[in-house]
């Protein structure tokens, strides 16, 4: 490998912990993920005549604190220089002396809980803790979610203004604030892995970088927040979705529904974390979709999995979070549990929420109980529709198909 190869690989490991730790001296993620951009380029100037040093991560980092100290203290001596000039000047305090160098884990936890601050909208809060904790360039974030690099370097911009313009301060909160917080970063964690595993537009079904850097994501929480419930049944929830991306596209990447799939591909490894994981959630949201999904990974064969319990795990997640997709869920389950006659109606109660108005798997859940209650014109009829408002080449595909088969 060379110097230059070395710099990238362990800049793109380290970049979000650089970037933590230098954000705590300067108070300004925009600020420190340039800073942290120069001590990569110091890398790529030096390291080739000099040698990779024995710890790239240290020097890396020492190398960016370095440079946040002496930005720090050009600043402290220019505000010293205005004091003496005019009086009148407000003094500047100076600003707080860098914590234990040791003390990552804490800066960690106070970038994650500012790229994701509420301030943001949620397009942002996506880019931005891609770029700093993901260690995603602008080009590969714009890949993933299919969108211009012009439009993804845009909101990252947008976002390191608006948390300055606010002030939001580089801490973690505590108290009221907190919960508030918290679901904020579990929305935007949750939102990427989804995005990779089912992906809303393009020729893809499944994205499984994007999967990964959220599974990395939860997993990175979970252990900078032991105590929070929801962290732990976030992860769960997601190490026992991952276990299963293997086995849901086929060779030319179309879809394996659930009943198909080979599950001797399922990774036993991640269904062993997410039970782990399930053993420390809680009853939140998350943690309920974490049990539903540990359901379907114990079930050794599709005949045998559980349906009753997650019939009535969905009917629990209804009470908490009240959306007319959890319902769709839950009918779901409810067909397979008690039959489709007995889910029907529930699916067609739902014909009439506007949320669901141009959401694909409302027709194509009705095409199915149709077609296994045996009403297969309106059941292709159904699976037309449902290929004609879904994005996703291989979803389209696939309904295209069930229709014709019909």
């Amino acid at each position: 490998m060379s110097a230059a190869q070395a710099v990238e690989a362990v800049f793109r490991i380290e970049s979000a912990r650089i970037i933590a730790g230098v954000a705590r001296i300067v108070r300004d993620v925009g600020i420190a993920e340039e800073i942290a951009q120069d001590a990569l380029v110091a890398a790529l100037e030096q390291w080739p005549q000099t040698g990779v040093p024995d710890r790239p991560g240290a020097w890396l980092t020492a190398t960016a604190k370095h440079r946040a100290i002496d930005l720090v203290r050009r600043k402290e001596t220019y505000a010293r220089k205005l004091a003496e000039v005019g009086r009148t000047l407000e003094d500047v305090p100076p600003p707080p002396e860098p914590a234990d160098p040791e003390d990552i884990d804490d800066d960690l936890l106070r970038l994650i809980f500012t790229s994701c601050h509420p301030v943001l909208a949620t397009e942002a809060r996506i880019a931005l803790t891609l770029r700093l904790m993901g260690g995603l360039t602008t080009p590969e974030i714009a890949r993933a979610f299919l969108t211009s690099e012009a439009t993804v370097a845009q909101r990252i911009v947008r976002a390191k203004r608006a948390l300055a313009k606010a002030g939001v301060p580089f801490e973690v909160p505590y108290g009221a604030d907190r919960e508030g917080r918290l679901s904020s970063v579990l929305e935007v964690i949750y939102l990427v892995f989804n995005e990779g595993y089912s992906a809303t537009a393009g020729d893809d079904l499944v994205r499984p970088a994007l999967c990964e850097d959220a599974l990395r994501l939860a997993r990175v929480l979970a252990a900078l927040m032991p105590q929070e419930p929801e962290v732990h049944g976030l992860t769960a929830l997601l190490e026992f979705q991952a276990s299963r991306i293997a086995a849901r596209t086929g060779p030319d990447g179309e879809p394996v529904l659930l009943a198909d799939q080979n599950r001797a591909r399922w990774n036993r490894m991640l269904i062993h974390r997410g039970a782990r994981a399930l053993g420390r959630a809680g009853s939140g949201p998350y943690s309920v979709q974490a049990a539903i999904a540990g359901c379907h990974a114990a079930a050794v064969r599709y005949e045998e999995t559980d349906w009753p319990r997650i019939a009535a795990l969905y009917g629990r997640l209804v009470r908490l979070v009240p959306s007319p997709v959890v319902e769709l869920n839950r009918a779901v389950a409810v067909s397979m549990a008690e039959g489709p006659e007995a889910a029907l109606p529930l699916v067609d109660a739902l014909a009439q929420e506007p949320a669901l108005s141009a959401y694909h798997l409302l027709p194509s859940v009705r095409g199915d109980l149709l077609e296994r209650l045996g009403r297969t014109a309106e059941a292709r009829a159904e699976f037309e529709r449902a290929a004609s408002l879904t994005r996703n080449e291989q979803e389209r595909t696939l309904l295209l198909g069930r229709a014709a088969r019909l």
